[in-house]
């Protein structure tokens, strides 16, 4: 864990930060740190996802519709929206801008029409950085996983980092590797070309 603080951030430093193995969080005050996880959470793409009974019945019934980019600021807004969060103004400004620029994507699961949930991240070639996630309707947030799973291995991408455990991720097949397993396949993932899309 760094503790350095800064008052500014920009989408090449965010850019930099992911492919050195670092990653921004806010603070309240409106600053940044800069953080490395060491074990690092994955969640494997060259293994079958894991999907539990309930989640596999809502999939067969379509209850989302599933939309990419549409409204990438406000799923952030979503994902911020909550008693302690560390994506300030800092955050959303950067991550705003590295959507415009091509770099960050959101998943969004639609329900009669209306934003339910979803998730976004930033992707660097063979690489999908997972960020945030939020959902207004059960199954919102992980129906938009597993479509975030089924487009990434569907486009080649070798690895999907989210940083920290979650019991969501946890459930899914995520997976604690050492820092220097991380690095490693980080540097074979950032040298494939892969294109975010459905």
């Amino acid at each position: 864990m760094s503790e350095n603080i800064f008052y500014e951030l920009t989408p090449v430093q965010v850019l930099n930060g992911y492919v050195n193995g670092i990653f921004p969080m806010g603070n309240d005050d409106d600053s940044i740190t800069w953080y490395e996880a060491n074990p690092r959470a994955i969640l494997p793409l060259n293994k079958p996802l894991s999907v539990n009974r309930s989640l596999k019945q809502i999939l067969n019934k379509n209850v989302f519709e599933i939309k990419l980019n549409k409204k990438f600021t406000e799923v952030m807004e979503e994902c911020a929206a909550r008693e302690t969060t560390w994506i300030n103004e800092l955050i959303i400004d950067a991550y705003t801008q590295l959507h415009r620029m091509g770099y960050a994507h959101s998943v969004e699961a639609y329900s009669e029409g209306k934003l339910a949930g979803g998730l976004y991240g930033v992707a660097i070639n063979g690489v999908f950085f997972g960020e945030s996630m939020f959902f207004k309707k059960s199954y919102a947030s992980k129906v938009s996983v597993v479509k975030l799973y089924d487009i990434l291995t569907k486009n080649n991408f070798r690895l999907l980092d989210i940083q920290m455990m979650t019991d969501v991720f946890k459930s899914f097949g995520a997976e604690h590797i050492t820092k220097n397993k991380y690095l490693k396949e980080l540097e074979k993932a950032l040298q494939i070309k892969c294109e975010f899309k459905l």
